[in-house]
């Protein structure tokens, strides 16, 4: 690799086996340290690891094609990669959603001390507390895909606690729908509810899932470093989550223009359950769909 081109000079093959040999080499590393007459040497690996990661994570220089390639091709293979982590966030909501029903239904004051007395009272009047939302559709939607941004980031970053709180954020929202759930169905408002939360949360939902998968991507590089530095274990997951909330950034901002826009409208009840099918069904062949290979990709030329 030639000083002037840097990774323009790799074909992507050449890139493949360059991060094959950074991860060997940390794991030599690891067993060089443990080794006290090899401290010459292992400060010389470390000084070549820097050297190769630096090279690696920041030697790139970003582009549309760069960005679209990351979007259509490498942000799928990170999804399944991470599938586990995520499903978890799942898990950890439903249970959340399970105990809030529960909770609800054998102790009928447990909503005033979750959702507050004044939406509690709406829902007894069967009053939908969205009519805000529809007099302020574009301040409303600018406000619900930050409040949604700023709940994944937050799944996210609490991930350095070693999934502690990402796991108790992804309870307690689980909680709150399991409460608001059964707080309408027993005011027979669970259409008014389901029809409003169903086109957004085809996206916003699974974007907080994939969000708190991250955290929980951080909290296992943290807890579980292998043959790794937990230093150098926590860098490596903490990149890789950083590259799972990107992911989730344009599925949150249509959800909030959905839910701003759309969600609350008085348009047919089928049709909002018609576009939430295909928001979710878009997504899921998205999220399985293959890499699109470039032709000039697969020769051994320099990468594009």
């Amino acid at each position: 690799m030639s000083q002037g081109n840097g990774l323009h000079s790799l074909s992507r093959a050449d890139l493949q086996e360059l991060t094959l040999l950074y991860r060997q080499t940390a794991a030599d590393l690891s067993t060089l340290r443990e080794d006290p007459s090899g401290a010459q040497l292992s400060e010389y690996v470390n000084r070549l690891l820097g050297r190769a990661h630096n090279t690696i994570y920041f030697g790139k220089r970003g582009s549309f094609s760069g960005i679209w390639h990351f979007y259509r091709n490498d942000y799928p293979a990170l999804f399944r990669r991470n599938l586990r982590l995520v499903l978890l966030a799942f898990a950890l909501f439903v249970l959340g959603g399970i105990a809030g029903t529960l909770t609800t239904i054998r102790h009928p004051q447990f909503p005033e001390r979750i959702v507050g007395p004044e939406l509690v009272k709406k829902i007894e009047r069967k009053e939908m507390w969205t009519d805000s939302v529809v007099a302020l559709k574009p301040l409303a939607s600018s406000a619900i895909a930050t409040n949604n941004l700023s709940v994944s980031f937050a799944a996210f970053a609490f991930g350095i606690t070693g999934g502690a709180i990402t796991a108790y954020m992804m309870l307690f929202n689980g909680l709150m729908i399991g409460v608001i759930g059964t707080a309408c169905a027993q005011a027979g408002m669970s259409l008014k509810l389901w029809s409003f939360v169903a086109p957004h949360g085809a996206l916003e939902l699974p974007a907080i899932f994939i969000a708190g998968g991250g955290g929980f991507r951080i909290a296992q590089g943290l807890l579980f470093p292998g043959t790794l530095p937990r230093g150098l274990s926590l860098t490596r997951s903490g990149l890789e989550a950083i590259k799972l909330l990107f992911g989730v950034i344009p599925m949150l901002l249509i959800a909030g223009v959905v839910e701003g826009f759309f969600s609350p409208s008085n348009l047919p009840v089928p049709l909002k359950f018609a576009v939430s099918a295909a928001l979710a069904t878009l997504l899921v062949l998205y999220l399985t769909s293959k890499p699109v290979r470039d032709p000039a990709s697969s020769k051994s030329g320099p990468l594009q």
